[in-house]
């Protein structure tokens, strides 16, 4: 494996990969963005992208509300401009899924498999996951029809029929934004009640768009080339019935990708990174030298934008960080 590597720019001498100043850990709009900015104040970030890399963006279809873009841009397309934005500053990207890491001590140790690396600072950029019902039909029309972000995507379904699965505070809120734009909205509940907060409920039920089916879920996702119906089961007493939907939304929740940093880092008890707080929007974690950006901790927007400006800010503070204990000075004060 080459253990050196020269930034794109020239601008800078050759880095040695096994030890970067810098380790970044996930290569969505959060990490991208970390490593775009790091690239620049000169620390030559060693970016672990993954064996999937680039985030969930690469597997959405039409990107509608990232600024900068008035016609939209493809998911992949977008995530390809990051990254051929990092690389042009000097970031390196390795397309290789960390497998453990060790905090407990400066440089800090993460490994592929059984290769070691060390990292004089990390930023946590994993992200998460949304939950799917597991349907090889479902996965066949992700991105056509099936989506798990209503903010991003209900734009799309203007004037159509749509169904929203799930039962808890993230069902609810998602089937009342896509009022905004469908004709209907039906939830599928699996049980016979809400997991919801009683004023999610109480919206819902009032709103003449939303209507409730208890004891359902899908069994099946059809059409052509995008959705047109659902196979729907009665949980209760298996029979089933064909209901007209040109789109699915999954709303069963998110899992954050922490499997890795259970143990070395503070986590809520959903499994999100917890920040430190040591300032407003600080994205310290409490291990020194550790900083995290992105839908790993912020189950709250989970939006490509709001990724990326975590991604910035982890940047400044590792960058800063490291100079403040003498290991980074950056070069001039316009870097960023």
């Amino acid at each position: 494996m080459t253990t050196t590597a020269t930034p794109t720019n020239g601008q800078t001498p050759p880095v040695d990969l096994s030890h970067p100043k810098l380790a970044i850990i996930g290569s969505g709009p959060a990490g991208l963005t970390a490593a775009l900015y790091a690239a620049r104040a000169n620390l030559a970030p060693l970016v672990f992208a993954g064996n999937a890399p680039l985030g969930q963006l690469m597997i959405t279809s039409d990107v509608e509300n990232y600024p900068g873009f008035p016609q939209g841009i493809l998911g992949p397309e977008l995530m390809d401009l990051f990254r051929s934005q990092a690389e042009r500053f000097g970031a390196h990207l390795l397309e290789e899924d960390v497998t453990q890491v060790d905090f407990s001590e400066r440089p800090f140790k993460l490994w592929v498999r059984d290769t070691q690396y060390l990292a004089d600072a990390v930023i946590v950029a994993t992200g998460a996951s949304a939950l799917w019902l597991g349907l090889d039909s479902e996965e066949q029309f992700r991105g056509r029809g099936v989506s798990a972000c209503a903010t991003c995507d209900g734009f799309f379904f203007r004037d159509r029929d749509v169904a929203v699965v799930g039962g808890g505070d993230t069902a609810l809120e998602e089937a009342l934004f896509l009022t905004k734009f469908a004709n209907k909205v039906t939830m599928l509940v699996r049980r016979d009640e809400f997991r919801g907060s009683k004023i999610m409920q109480e919206r819902a039920f009032a709103h003449p768009k939303i209507d409730v089916q208890w004891n359902r879920e899908v069994a099946e996702v059809m059409g052509d080339t995008t959705v047109q119906q659902l196979r729907v089961r009665d949980t209760a007493s298996g029979a089933e019935e064909m209901m007209d939907a040109q789109g699915l939304f999954i709303a069963i929740g998110y899992k954050p990708n922490t499997d890795l940093f259970v143990g070395q880092l503070d986590l809520d008890a959903r499994g999100y990174c917890e920040v430190a707080g040591r300032g407003p929007g600080d994205t310290s974690t409490n291990i020194e030298g550790v900083f995290v950006a992105g839908d790993v901790h912020d189950h709250r927007y989970r939006q490509a934008i709001t990724a990326a400006g975590e991604g910035c800010k982890a940047a400044i503070d590792a960058e800063r960080w490291l100079e403040s204990v003498g290991e980074h000075v950056a070069t001039t004060a316009t870097n960023w």
